[in-house]
């Protein structure tokens, strides 16, 4: 493991990423136009560390509109370029697309924040950005918002979990000994 891998995983956005994982019950709020709130279901999500912490997997289940709905988003943080990244899937906002998603580089290690786009029908691309902030340890918010062609942002759809079970972080498990 690299030196910058290791200090991120103590201190840095892979320590964030491991303070994530864990089992998750929430609501989903779902706004369609901004300011007008049209869905509020129960949501279930895990987040699980992936590839020795480098990465976290987060999927999720719950109801829109009646319809059952379900997604998986791979989250993870660039050394490199110092940005957070995410590839998002799910099966009732983007059809058969994966929404590629990063943060500006340079940008807080510890406030996981991105922004992709989507195709809105004829018109030009809209924004789609993505927050997640830890309020504690056992309350997590992921935040998505619309993004205008010109500019202005709303939040569509809010997840607001509370934390059910914790899951042991891979890279502080004890190690089996042979005899």
């Amino acid at each position: 493991m690299s030196d910058k891998l290791h200090a991120s995983k103590n201190r840095g956005a892979h320590a964030v990423l491991a303070r994530m994982a864990g089992t998750w019950r929430g609501t989903a709020r779902t706004w369609f136009e901004p300011g007008q709130l049209r869905d509020t279901s129960p949501v279930n999500g895990v987040i699980k560390l992936v590839l020795n912490g480098m990465f976290a997997q987060h999927s999720y289940r719950g109801k829109l509109m009646g319809q059952s709905m379900q997604g998986l988003a791979l989250i993870g943080f660039s050394l490199g370029e110092q940005q957070w990244q995410v590839a998002w899937v799910d099966s009732v906002h983007n059809g058969t697309r994966i929404m590629h998603s990063a943060g500006q580089k340079g940008a807080s290690p510890l406030a996981p924040d991105v922004r992709g786009s989507y195709p809105a029908g004829e018109g030009p691309d809209w924004g789609w950005r993505t927050t997640l902030q830890l309020k504690g340890r056992d309350r997590l918010l992921l935040r998505h918002f619309n993004i205008t062609p010109q500019g202005d942002e709303s939040i569509g759809v809010e997840f607001d979990y509370r934390r059910v079970k914790a899951i042991a972080k891979p890279h502080l498990k004890a190690k089996s000994r042979r005899r």
